[in-house]
């Protein structure tokens, strides 16, 4: 499996002593989270504007009403705060970039989607924990990361093998789950504390299924994608069995 790196870009910039524990992933994100002393504007980024379309693969939750729930269960409680709350319908855990629309035609995008359902790549289980967050969001904390990691890598492959721009290496890569954004600079005393209160909520279970390849917008204070394809992953006794 790919090793993570420090990456001082990446939140939390070191990663778990262990990927596979979820005792120590959800610590570890707590203690990263717990340390932040500023909120920044997460929509401070350039860009980002509204209209500009980029291809990601990312993983979406549709059939989890479950997750829909406490999420929303979450954002009540986080209201005061005055955050830019996700949609039920908005949440993702992003996987990978792909690159901007002008920069991949679409046949080279379809060809990606193509080659990445050939590796016929494995279906999985996680969990989504209530709730931590990095210096610009706050989020559920995902565990165990060791299965997203495998799939953060071979998408990464694959679109390297497709020729694509794609994102940042797998070295950095920090999977987690947004539930609301920061919108301005603020002190971020007054969001760990109330995020804290949320901590015992317990986790939400999710079958990763299949990955979405699509092409994703900022909308206003919302991430917007229409879905170019979605791959399916394949069981172990569905791989077994072809």
């Amino acid at each position: 499996m790919p090793e993570l790196a420090i990456e001082r870009g990446a939140f939390p910039a070191a990663p778990p002593a262990d990927t596979g524990d979820p005792r120590v992933i959800v610590e570890h994100d707590w203690g990263a989270f717990a340390s932040v002393k500023r909120m920044a504007n997460h929509w401070d980024r350039p860009g980002w504007s509204d209209g500009r379309r980029t291809y990601y693969w990312l993983l979406t939750f549709p059939s989890s009403p479950l997750l829909a729930d406490r999420a929303q269960d979450c954002q009540r409680q986080l209201k005061h705060l005055d955050m830019d709350m996700i949609p039920p319908d908005g949440l993702h855990v992003t996987m990978a970039r792909i690159g901007h629309t002008a920069q991949v035609p679409r046949a080279t995008v379809d060809r990606l989607a193509r080659m990445t359902a050939e590796l016929r790549l494995e279906a999985f289980s996680i969990s989504a924990h209530p709730l931590a967050g990095s210096r610009g969001a706050v989020r559920f904390s995902l565990t165990p990361w060791t299965p997203l990691i495998r799939l953060h890598a071979a998408l990464t492959a694959v679109g390297h093998a497709a020729g694509v721009p794609g994102g940042k290496p797998t070295a950095g890569f920090r999977p987690h789950l947004g539930v609301g954004y920061s919108n301005r600079d603020q002190d971020a005393r007054p969001v760990i504390d109330t995020v804290a209160q949320l901590r015992t909520l317990p986790p939400v279970p999710l079958e990763v299924t299949a990955v979405d390849l699509v092409e994703l917008r900022r909308q206003g204070t919302v991430y917007r994608w229409d879905v170019v394809t979605s791959v399916p992953l394949h069981t172990a006794s569905t791989k077994s069995a072809d």
